[in-house]
């Protein structure tokens, strides 16, 4: 019967104090291998034995040699040890090179509108991390869906969660339509110059309100006299419709930066916005999060960062 105070660490310790005895003919070198007294490795090879209920090693006064058990048991006991620590090793080195997969959530509208770009360059910088990325605007748990990384946007706080979230970058929300759409419709020069206009607008953000509010960089607010003739389901498409001329539409800056850029769309009353938001990455592990995530977390930070200078 094993001992309870045993621990997993220890018994593996005994396992490998008896392969070296294997490999190197003596409990002294072995000893001095481990770094241990030949008291100790000799407890170990007793408590191993006592474990397995046979004799692994046939002892002499001049030397010690493995009994018929014991080389069955070397044989996979060692070949164990190399799998393991391979195991301990990538772990390891998880921690300090940025390698492997890197499974990633996001919303619809960043997934399709801001990361393919960023995702593309990170991996010209990092071709040894693979990258599977999961669109939704479902807040999935992190550990029953195996993601490393969930980027998150949030209007308010975050809720509480048992996760490590960290600021990406802040953005407003801010009205944009297409040129086309401006040169037949006017363009506004002050908020109550809306009246009149078509809205698109995502349904999470009018909620049933159909006069949004606009507030300007002195912090004065005012309610948007402006008609929701579309509504949408997200952002991404909201974009694509006021592209299409389909009127004036609420965007977030990091959605709308690819388009302005373009010249697909522009901005409207730009001294104005509807809301601030904030990009979070939430990890399992934070700061102790592996290499591939700490290092695409950074290099987002950059990319918004310049994103939200242009």
């Amino acid at each position: 019967m094993v001992d309870k105070a045993e621990t997993l660490g220890g018994a593996l310790e005994d396992v490998r104090a008896f392969c070296a005895v294997v490999e190197l003919g003596t409990v002294t070198a072995a000893a001095r291998r481990l770094g241990e007294t030949k008291g100790s490795l000799s407890r170990r090879l007793t408590r191993l034995e006592r474990r397995l209920g046979t004799t692994l090693l046939a002892r002499t006064p001049r030397a010690v040699s493995p009994t018929e058990e014991g080389l069955a048991f070397y044989a996979k006991a060692r070949e164990a040890l190399t799998w393991l620590d391979d195991a301990v090793e990538s772990a390891r080195l998880s921690q300090q090179k940025p390698q492997g997969h890197l499974r990633l959530t996001a919303p619809v509208d960043l997934g399709i509108d801001v990361l393919p770009p960023l995702v593309t360059r990170f991996r010209q910088r990092h071709p040894q991390i693979t990258v599977d990325l999961l669109l939704t605007d479902a807040p999935l748990d992190l550990a029953a869906n195996r993601i490393d990384l969930a980027l998150r946007a949030s209007v308010g706080e975050l809720p509480d969660m048992s996760y490590r979230a960290s600021l990406l970058a802040r953005f407003y929300l801010r009205l944009y339509a297409a040129p086309a759409y401006l040169t037949a419709r006017g363009t506004p020069a002050v908020p109550t110059a809306l009246i009149g206009h078509d809205l698109v607008a995502p349904r999470e953000l009018i909620g049933g309100n159909a006069r949004p509010w606009l507030t300007d960089r002195r912090g004065r607010t005012l309610q948007a006299v402006v008609r929701p003739v579309i509504c949408t389901s997200d952002y991404a498409s909201a974009l694509r419709l006021i592209a299409a001329g389909g009127g004036i539409d609420p965007l977030p800056e990091l959605v709308a930066a690819a388009a302005v850029a373009a010249g697909t769309i522009v901005p409207v009353l730009s001294q104005w916005h509807v809301s601030q938001g904030t990009l979070y990455a939430i990890s399992l592990g934070g700061r102790a999060a592996p290499a591939r995530v700490r290092v695409f977390r950074d290099f987002v930070r950059r990319e918004l960062a310049a994103l939200a200078g242009t």
